[in-house]
């Protein structure tokens, strides 16, 4: 496996950040550590990167352990939440600045920077000042940066967090075009749902410093492990205490026996929640808002419970 994490645990004096994780990464794979917030998360991305030093547990890279590597001596690169560029530099210098570390000629450099420049799609904005950019180019220059270094592993830490919804899900797609263009293995931290399901091969969920399960957005959504899995990820309705179903698997049927009442309607663009009462629960169905349908607050329907 191209990255392993084992047994990592993180205490400070008494209190328990994360307890005993394991997992691995398969080269090339985007893995999404998703989790509320103080679950861990960051906690786990800190040490992958060598910026945290872990209280017991390996870390081992392409068959290396780097647990005590200095995070210069690491093949991982970082793309932090404020992404921490240099105001005083144009944006080819900021992407080739990490190059200068390296016995590699200025013209080299250059030509590099200009690569992955282009890789992100800003060729004509090398000689601008990074006041000039739009927050999503910003945030390309410093993946940009990242990258040029030609890191075995590339962290993400919330990047996305300081943009507008719009240009969050533009810039995730571009995230994921890059990532699968270079086959570059990814860890993409973030408490976002949506940016998981949306950008990931595979979700990581933490609670309090604890593996709740991993598998592929599909699997995580359609098949949780625990209460836990299935009250965080997504609506979910409890029928009883063993029994959870989510809102889409409820749909009207005018002929269906079971008839309930429409307590409530919210509408959330594209798709309109319906709530009403069922047994003594409080149940949720989840329609498309195409127009086609739509229910009042009243009004008596039939239902079935797939």
């Amino acid at each position: 496996m191209f990255l392993q994490i084992e047994n990592f645990t993180k205490k400070y004096g008494d209190i328990t950040v994360v307890d005993n994780l394991s997992f691995e990464v398969p080269q090339g794979e985007l893995l999404c550590v998703l989790g509320p917030s103080g679950c861990g998360k960051t906690t786990v991305l800190r040490a992958i990167g060598g910026f945290l030093e872990m209280t017991s547990g390996k870390i081992i890279l392409d068959g290396e352990d780097i647990t005590e590597l200095d995070p210069s001596e690491r093949q991982v690169s970082t793309v932090f939440q404020s992404y921490g560029l240099f105001p005083h530099m144009t944006v080819l210098e900021n992407i080739g600045y990490g190059l200068k570390f390296r016995d590699i000629s200025a013209s080299a450099r250059k030509e590099k920077a200009m690569e992955y420049l282009k890789l992100v799609k800003l060729d004509n904005h090398g000689e601008k000042k990074i006041s000039e950019l739009s927050g999503g180019q910003q945030q390309r220059v410093a993946l940009a940066r990242s990258l040029v270094i030609e890191p075995k592993v590339l962290l993400l830490d919330e990047p996305l967090s300081n943009l507008d919804a719009k240009l969050r899900v533009e810039m995730r797609e571009e995230i994921r075009r890059i990532q699968s263009a270079i086959n570059m293995t990814t860890i993409f931290v973030t408490h976002d749902q949506e940016e998981a399901f949306s950008i990931s091969d595979r979700i990581l969920l933490l609670n309090k410093g604890k593996l709740q399960q991993i598998g592929t957005p599909e699997t995580i959504y359609n098949h949780p492990t625990n209460d836990f899995v299935w009250n965080f990820v997504g609506r979910v309705n409890i029928l009883d205490r063993e029994q959870y179903i989510r809102p889409e698997t409820i749909i009207p049927n005018p002929k269906s026996d079971i008839k309930v009442r429409i307590n409530k309607v919210e509408i959330l663009g594209s798709t309109i929640l319906y709530y009403f009462e069922h047994e003594g629960n409080t149940l949720t169905m989840l329609r498309l808002n195409d127009g086609k349908e739509k229910f009042m607050p009243g009004e008596i329907i039939g239902i079935d419970i797939l």
